[in-house]
């Protein structure tokens, strides 16, 4: 059975996806009178064989071998800050860049500029002005024990042979919070709770040409706590956007993710989830004309949820991790009916150093229409990553 591919644009305004937490150490370049410049950087390559069984795109099962970077592509940062009086000024700028340009031309890289802000931090708390990652689903994915691996790829999505990342469980546990124009503030920390607000520069969910009267709010409320000797950590966020188009359709778009981490001697339990309508499930709410993933059905809102289980196992310098997350989006009889997208994973992490390390993963993700069509694909990835 073959079904419409609407997802032929979907590489193109999500190359490079995949999140970053800031890296563990930067090179000061310069600290002089209040006033330092740094930089940080990541890097990461694996050999990955994929077997897909595709029945939603027919003619398309295949053995495909690639030299590719993971879920969290190599990037460059830039960092500055500067105190003046009572105020510390700062900034911060990184540049995303895909390896995979062989794939198709062999100068074609792409580079994506996620981070560009600057930020005013004073004992009332921080105002962050620029790009940044939204806060919707935003410890969902940053707290993720594969974040430094590979994670899931598919045919369906273009992904396997993409010249951008692989999708780790986006799509599969969470949403992707994707880079946006925002002002955000956030509150000093009070026995372990912070609170961050933004406003976000708002998407057409409801069609191009679409009304926008306000923009996109999306806040996260998070808690870090030390606990003997482990650690515990919980958080919520919560987005909320309205589009109309005059005499037309109204969309609505609203999400809650939440999530706990707790760790202690050596082991670690990872739980996370979200319910959202008219944000898809795979990058939250986006231009309709660019992105063929739609958040609406005639201004009837598309629902979808999911979550993430994750256990892991630390001891000297091996890190073990399995992981298993599920998204189901309900598009109803007018579109594809229900979709369920699932991933599981085993991974093994080995620091040879405080910069470098080993990563083996075995990968299995399911795409699958409440119709029948299901995409299976299985994926084994060895590689490594450097960071400073």
């Amino acid at each position: 059975m073959t079904s419409p591919r609407i997802f032929n644009t979907l590489l193109a305004l999500l190359l490079l996806l995949a999140i970053s937490q800031p890296a563990s150490a930067a090179i000061t370049l310069y600290d002089k009178e209040g006033t330092t410049f740094g930089v940080d950087g990541f890097f990461n390559t694996f050999y990955v064989t994929s077997s897909s069984d595709n029945e939603i795109i027919v003619n398309t099962d295949r053995d495909q071998a690639r030299i590719k970077m993971g879920f969290l592509p190599n990037y460059i940062g830039f960092n500055f800050s500067k105190q003046l009086g009572d105020l510390k000024l700062g900034g911060r700028s990184s540049f995303w860049v895909s390896i995979n340009d062989s794939d198709s031309s062999a100068t074609a890289t792409g580079i994506d500029v996620r981070q560009f802000y600057g930020t005013v931090d004073a004992a009332w708390g921080q105002v962050l002005i620029g790009k940044d990652f939204g806060l919707f689903n935003r410890s969902n994915i940053f707290l993720d024990e594969i974040l430094l691996g590979y994670g899931n790829v598919s045919d369906t999505l273009g992904l396997v042979d993409g010249g951008g990342v692989s999708f780790g469980n986006i799509g599969s546990g969470y949403i992707y919070p994707l880079p946006t124009a925002q002002i955000t503030y956030r509150t000093p920390d009070v026995s372990g709770f912070k609170l961050a607000i933004g406003l976000l520069d708002p998407a057409h969910t409801a069609g191009a040409g679409s009304e926008e009267s306000m923009p996109r709010i999306e806040s996260e409320l998070t808690f870090n706590k030390k606990i003997g000797q482990g650690s515990l950590t919980a958080w919520t966020n919560f987005m909320y956007q309205k589009s109309k188009v005059d005499g037309g359709n109204s969309v609505k778009t609203s999400g809650v993710g939440y999530g706990l981490q707790g760790k202690i001697a050596g082991f670690g339990l990872t739980a996370s989830g979200f319910t959202a309508s008219g944000a898809g499930w795979l990058v939250g709410p986006a231009d309709d004309s660019a992105l063929a993933i739609p958040v609406a059905n005639a201004g009837d809102e598309i629902d979808s949820d999911g979550y993430l289980v994750q256990g892991s196992y630390t001891y000297g310098p091996a890190r073990l991790v399995a992981s298993y997350g599920l998204s189901k989006v309900d598009y109803g009889t007018a579109f594809l009916g229900d979709l369920k997208d699932k991933t599981m994973t085993g991974a093994v992490f080995f620091a040879v150093n405080s910069a470098l390390n080993l990563v083996a993963e075995y990968n299995v993700n399911e795409i699958k229409l409440n119709s029948g069509p299901k995409e299976k694909t299985n994926t084994i990835a060895l590689g490594a990553t450097l960071s400073f």
